[in-house]
């Protein structure tokens, strides 16, 4: 059995014996997700672990082991322009398609109230999200140390790139030591991960094992029609990225999609693009594309590009304003999706995050804030189908730029 097939047996499995103890309520299978739960961190812990280095090492092997510095900087011009195609699609299709399929929806008042009271303390862990004047200083790190030790992506990111274009400034005989060094730590982190990654079958079963049967489907229930849009509208365009990869990367559609499954996976099961870095670069070792492209593209991609948020959330801010029976006008729902699209490459790599980024656009467009209390209750389905397709998106990305990198060589 390959290794895709067999995460995708271990996801499977997780689902099917979660949502079994979810219904019978049995005793033992309790006492079985006791024992899966602390499975499942670990090994979300072992692989987050390798994450900061892998990025950090990636970057500078990357940049500063570049002969043409000026490649780097067209690259990334490139890569930026990839990105922003990607979230207009994603936008114009929320704003094209899902008003039309959220017309019928209807929720009654009391089952809305009962959602937004179950998950109201889910929204705690969003009260610290800094504001946009805060993030903008924040991205410039007063101590990069502190930065890698407190996970922010982008900070450590800005540092690790100047720091790499300094390096690449000076001579040979300077800086070959030091990227001899990173290469090290790199080529230390592949075989970290080649190790985590054998247990991935173990890790996500134990994963969604515990959070499936903890979670259960009732909670859902009212919104089914809902979370259902949502989520065939994200699989929608995550299909949208395979032709892209084809033709724009010059890969077979089964090598593409072979090569994507087991990433795609461990978002699904993570909920984390950064989580799923270390799957998502295996990948793009498999597709045969150079470690000095994904160095530059992957780090980019998983820090700034939601490729399905501005999908999911307009559609969700939609659903909230059929649901409170508010009107709006083509105008509005285009500035709605416009502003979400935009405040995607700020939203925080972290579950859900995009939903409290969405609090002022509510507030300027006149719709109840209170309706994200019932978005965050149902989003734990959505946001799964989501980072599948951030990292699907992610892959092809790297994929495209990978042949525009080998034209300009």
């Amino acid at each position: 059995m390959s290794k895709s097939v067999s995460i995708l047996v271990g996801l499977l499995l997780g689902l099917i014996f979660g949502a079994s103890l979810s219904y019978s309520g049995s005793s033992a299978l309790q006492g079985a997700r006791v024992l899966t739960e602390p499975l499942g961190l670990m090994w979300i812990n072992a692989i987050r672990m390798t994450v900061i280095p892998l990025l950090v090492a990636l970057l500078v092997t990357s940049i500063a082991g570049r002969k043409e510095t000026g490649l780097v900087a067209k690259v990334g011009i490139q890569t930026f322009g990839l990105f922003f195609f990607l979230v207009a699609v994603s936008g114009l299709t929320a704003l094209v398609v899902a008003p039309y399929l959220l017309q019928s929806i209807s929720i009654s008042p009391d089952a809305a109230e009962a959602l937004i009271t179950s998950e109201a303390p889910n929204s705690e862990r969003f009260q610290n999200l800094p504001n946009f004047k805060d993030w903008l200083v924040s991205l410039i790190p007063v101590n990069p140390i502190a930065a890698a030790a407190e996970g922010s992506l982008l900070s450590l990111m800005i540092f690790t790139g100047l720091f790499s274009l300094a390096l690449s400034s000076l001579p040979i005989e300077a800086k070959d030591n030091v990227i001899a060094f990173f290469v090290g730590i790199k080529e230390a982190m592949l075989v970290l991960i080649g190790w985590v990654m054998a247990l991935a079958p173990i890790g996500v079963f134990s994963l969604v094992f515990s959070f499936s049967s903890a979670v259960g489907v009732s909670a859902i229930a009212a919104l089914s029609s809902f979370v259902f849009i949502a989520v065939c509208l994200v699989l929608l365009i995550t299909g949208f990225l395979y032709p892209i990869a084809v033709m724009g990367g010059g890969v077979s559609l089964k090598q593409f999609t072979f090569s994507c499954l087991p990433a795609q996976v461990v978002g699904f099961s993570t909920r984390s693009s950064v989580a799923a870095l270390p799957a998502t670069y295996n990948a793009t070792k498999a597709l045969g594309i150079s470690a000095d492209l994904s160095g530059v593209v992957l780090p980019l991609a998983v820090a700034f590009l939601k490729y399905a948020t501005p999908l999911a959330r307009t559609t969700g801010a939609y659903f909230i304003a059929v649901l409170y029976g508010i009107d709006l006008t083509f105008y509005l729902l285009f500035i709605l999706a416009a502003s979400i699209s935009l405040l995607s490459f700020y939203t925080p790599g972290i579950p859900s995050a995009s939903l409290l980024i969405m609090t002022p656009i509510f507030v300027s467009l006149g719709l109840p804030v209170e309706g994200i209390g019932i978005l965050i209750g149902v989003d734990f389905i959505i946001d799964m189908f989501l980072t599948m397709s951030n990292v699907t998106a992610n892959i092809a990305t790297v994929t495209v730029m990978s042949r525009r990198d080998n034209s300009d060589v």
